[in-house]
């Protein structure tokens, strides 16, 4: 509902301005502008969706033979337990435990498709705990908020549409810092909001090891910012072709057949493409008719001037902006504004990397509580969107610091 009426407002904004510029201004382009833009972008959203399919069907199929040969299975073991210290209402062997982090451990991997129907599972069964049934539970809203503020392995979706870059996967560490803040402070309110231990010795063991790599990490680039590009390329992509070789060899050993996973894989890669079609080009159409009206530049125009009022000199994040307003909301309209971004500014550009950053850091924070709430019919989320959106904050402002981190050299 909340995404219609937006949708709807943009072309209202859009019209609104136009008239006065034809009006008070005699701009009698205006209107041609803007159709013409109108038609552009549906074309360029069409065409951007068959270029994803190739590279979409690729790292699904990665996905589908790491699935096979147990890579989820693994990280389910490994992070059992943290689970049992942060969800402290759900019994040991309650089966809501296996959905949450089959649901969370796909969702580190990328796999999307796989990762809602085991986290519409995982609450189902916490709902099975739940007392008062229109009202969420401490371990459904803490499994919602790790969900929207998810922590990711290999933004798998961020290197389709960075296909065409000198280095698509340079923003892979950038996101995997940015979506680890992000899980981290969720981690923290809700935990502190629920009285949960987090001096635990367990779960100090777990984030406090992932939070001194990172720490280190940033550290290092803060020292050495002529090497934070380096690292962002060689680390990213040789953990990330380690982890496919090791995707590959896992399910060798048990021997599952890892050309035909592959394949099956890919062909959901290929439908997941077509999907997404409808998605980007309405919500690239809204944006290039309030961009050729002029209310999106006058708008962005604004935020800039405020900014530099208030002494900040750095303005490249405004433009990737939209992306942050709109991936709350909807990630087929946070995909569509990130796409816009890049046509703007160039791919490879200061403006497309951090976009792209705040794209892969951040969750559609109000599709998820409607969806998975939604499923178990419960009415109460008591504070869950507002965690959820507070995670969103923080990763956004998270993925401005860390990309001009590693996306500059001063």
């Amino acid at each position: 509902m909340i995404l219609n009426r937006i949708w709807i407002g943009m072309f209202i904004v859009a019209m609104i301005v136009a008239l006065s510029k034809l009006i008070f201004w005699q701009d009698m382009d205006i209107f041609q502008n803007i159709v013409d833009a109108l038609f552009n972008a549906a074309n360029t959203g069409f065409t951007m969706s068959l270029g994803l399919t190739g590279i979409l069907c690729f790292w699904m199929g990665i996905m589908k033979i790491g699935e096979n040969g147990g890579a989820i299975a693994i990280l389910t073991r490994f992070i059992s337990p943290l689970f049992q210290k942060i969800f402290p209402e759900v019994p040991k062997d309650h089966p809501a435990n296996g959905a949450m982090m089959m649901n969370i451990s796909a969702n580190m991997l990328g796999l999307d498709n796989s990762a809602t129907p085991m986290g519409l599972k995982a609450m189902k069964e916490l709902q099975t705990l739940n007392p008062e049934k229109e009202k969420a539970t401490n371990a459904q809203i803490m499994f919602l908020v790790l969900n929207t503020s998810g922590l990711t392995i290999i933004p798998v979706s961020i290197f389709a549409l960075r296909a065409e870059s000198s280095s698509p996967t340079s923003v892979f560490l950038p996101i995997l810092i940015t979506t680890f803040l992000s899980s981290l402070f969720g981690l923290i309110i809700v935990g502190l909001r629920q009285r949960i231990n987090l001096l635990n010795k367990t779960i100090l063991l777990y984030i406090g090891s992932l939070t001194l790599f990172i720490i280190s990490l940033i550290i290092y680039v803060i020292y050495n910012p002529d090497k934070s590009e380096v690292i962002s390329k060689v680390g990213g992509n040789l953990l990330i072709f380690t982890i496919v070789v090791l995707f590959m060899l896992l399910a060798y050993r048990k021997k599952v057949n890892v050309y035909e996973s592959f394949i099956e894989g890919a062909k959901e890669g290929f439908e997941v493409a077509i999907k997404i079609i409808p998605y980007l080009v309405a919500m690239l159409a809204a944006i290039a008719v309030l961009r050729a009206s002029g209310a999106l530049d006058e708008a962005f125009n604004g935020i800039k001037m405020a900014v530099i009022y208030m002494g900040i000199t750095v303005t490249e994040w405004v433009d990737a902006l939209p992306v942050a307003f709109m991936k709350p909301l909807s990630g087929g309209g946070a995909r569509g504004a990130y796409v816009e971004v890049m046509n703007n500014f160039g791919i490879d550009s200061l403006q497309e990397k951090i976009a792209a950053t705040m794209q892969g850091s951040t969750e559609t924070t109000l599709y998820v509580v409607a969806v998975y709430f939604g499923s178990v019919d419960i009415k109460n989320s008591r504070y869950a969107v507002g965690a959820g959106l507070l995670c969103d904050l923080v990763g956004i402002i998270a993925a401005i610091f860390i990309s001009y981190l590693f996306y500059t050299n001063g």
